[in-house]
């Protein structure tokens, strides 16, 4: 079976209707209470995102899954979290979200090999690189370098989202996108793990100019 009719019979797939049928029915409120406005970084990061991607954000609390499917809303999301979530109760709910487990602590080849077919085929697949949840602090803590593999292998660029943390539920929610960046221009297909460890590096500076551009506009987030 080719990319095309993989992706054709996951489209209508029982795992896609779950998924779609809440995101849709939970529109309207969504947008009632989180009232979402979207800054960029450029005109680039203006146009929609096509094919695979690997999209990137801050994390500071349990629902920027939530968020960053706002902040992206017309994709759908393949997240990518932490085994131990598939061994719980909740493990249909994560599979009915798409999420693709992996272990966090010994990120194995076959996890990988997952995210790229996903990547090949088109999806997007978005994670939180500081690995855990940051707490109420503004501050972009450090990446993993996951991110650049999973780039890397699937051939796809990586976006990265910068998502205002929020005070209260009823806040206002603020996302700045940036513009989508080729890994594979900067580093090429087979790049050493200390330029690995640059893009990185690279990408976490990138996260804190998107908080910037948030924190001029308004004079200092709040």
């Amino acid at each position: 079976m080719d990319t095309g009719k993989r992706t054709k019979a996951k489209l209508i797939s029982f795992k896609y209707l779950v998924y779609d049928f809440v995101k849709v029915t939970a529109a309207i409120p969504g947008l009632i209470v989180m009232r979402p406005k979207w800054y960029y970084e450029n005109s680039e990061a203006k146009k929609r995102i096509r094919g695979g991607a690997v999209v990137i954000s801050n994390h500071y609390g349990f629902f920027d899954p939530m968020y960053l499917m706002c902040a992206i809303w017309y994709r759908r999301h393949h997240f990518v979290c932490g085994k131990e979530f598939f061994e719980s109760r909740a493990r249909w709910w994560f599979k009915s979200f798409l999420c693709i487990p992996v272990d966090r602590e010994n990120f194995s080849m076959s996890s990988l090999r997952a995210i790229s077919d996903e990547l090949k085929q088109g999806s997007l697949v978005s994670l939180f690189p500081e690995g855990h949840i940051n707490g109420r602090d503004d501050n972009v803590g450090s990446f993993k370098s996951g991110m650049v593999l999973m780039a890397l292998q699937g051939k796809a660029p990586i976006v990265p989202v910068y998502v205002q943390p929020k005070k209260h539920f009823y806040s206002r929610s603020r996302f700045v996108i940036g513009e989508a960046i080729d890994i594979l221009k900067i580093c090429g297909p087979r790049p050493t793990f200390t330029q690995i460890g640059e893009v990185a590096e690279l990408l976490k500076n990138k996260e804190e100019n998107l908080r910037n551009i948030l924190e001029k506009d308004l004079g200092g987030i709040s």
